[in-house]
C-alpha cells in the first residue's frame, strides 16, 4: 500500500516537484527505506480544496498515515523510522545535531545586503565545524552509513550550493575537502538524484526571499 505524500509543486510548473528542502528530506527517507508512495503536487499559491480541508495549516510536506494527515518533517522522519525500521536511519544521539545550524546561517547570509555584517563568516564557521566533524567521524555524519541527520542536511546543502552560487556567486572553499567529499556522496545517491528539484526551481523559490518586492 503506497503512502500518500503531499509536496510543494514548482512555482509556475504545477506538474513538477518543487524546491522545498523539508519535503525533499521526507522523500529521501521514503526512497532510502524503499517505501512505495504516491505524490500529490500542491500549488501553494492556489491550494486545492481537499488539501486545505485535511491540512488547515496548508503546510508541506504532509503524509497520510492510517487516514490521518501528519505534517512536520522531523515528526514524519520519526514515524517512518518507527513504521519501517529497515534499514535503520536513526542517528546516534551524540551526532543528531551536527550541522543543524548551517541552514539558518545560510539563509541569513543569502538575504544579507551588508558584506560587513559577519553573516558570511558565521556560515563559514558552521561549515568548518561540519568539515572537522566529518574528518573525525566521516564519511557520513555517523560514520560509514547514511542516517537521518544526513538526509535532513543533504537538501539544505544543495540549496546552499545552488542559491549562493546564483545570487552571490559564492562557493564553499575548496579547503573544506571533507565537506566536498560529503556533498558529492550525498548528491550522487540514487535516492537524492531521483527526488531533487531542478536548479531553476530552487532559484525561483529563493528569489522573493532574496529580492523582496
Amino acid at each position: 500500500m503506497a503512502l500518500e505524500v503531499a509536496a510543494k509543486a514548482a512555482a509556475g510548473a504545477p506538474d513538477i516537484l518543487g524546491d522545498c528542502p523539508f519535503t525533499h528530506r521526507v522523500l529521501l527517507t521514503l526512497e532510502e527505506k524503499k517505501v512505495p508512495y504516491k505524490l500529490h503536487l500542491i500549488n501553494l499559491a492556489d491550494k486545492p480544496q481537499w488539501f486545505t480541508e485535511v491540512n488547515p495549516e496548508g503546510k508541506v510536506p504532509v503524509v497520510k498515515f492510517d487516514d490521518k494527515w501528519v505534517s512536520d518533517s522531523d515528526v514524519l522522519a520519526g514515524i517512518l523510522e518507527e513504521k519501517y525500521p529497515e534499514p535503520v536511519l536513526k542517528t546516534p544521539p551524540e551526532f543528531a545535531s551536527v550541522g543543524s545550524k548551517i541552514f539558518g546561517s545560510f539563509v541569513t547570509f543569502l538575504k544579507s545586503k551588508d558584506p560587513s555584517d559577519g553573516s558570511e563568516q558565521a556560515l563559514l564557521n558552521e561549515l568548518k565545524a561540519l568539515d572537522e566533524h566529518l574528518k573525525a567521524h566521516g564519511p557520513y555524519i555517523a560514520g560509514e552509513k547514511v542516517t537521518a541527520a544526513d538526509l535532513s542536511l543533504a537538501p539544505k546543502l544543495y540549496h546552499l550550493k545552488v542559491a549562493l552560487g546564483h545570487f552571490k556567486k559564492w562557493t564553499v572553499p575548496e579547503s573544506l575537502t571533507h565537506y566536498h567529499k560529503y556533498t558529492e556522496l550525498l548528491f550522487s545517491r540514487e535516492s537524492f538524484v531521483k527526488t531533487i528539484a531542478e536548479e531553476k526551481h530552487i532559484i525561483a523559490g529563493w528569489e522573493p526571499k532574496v529580492n523582496p518586492k
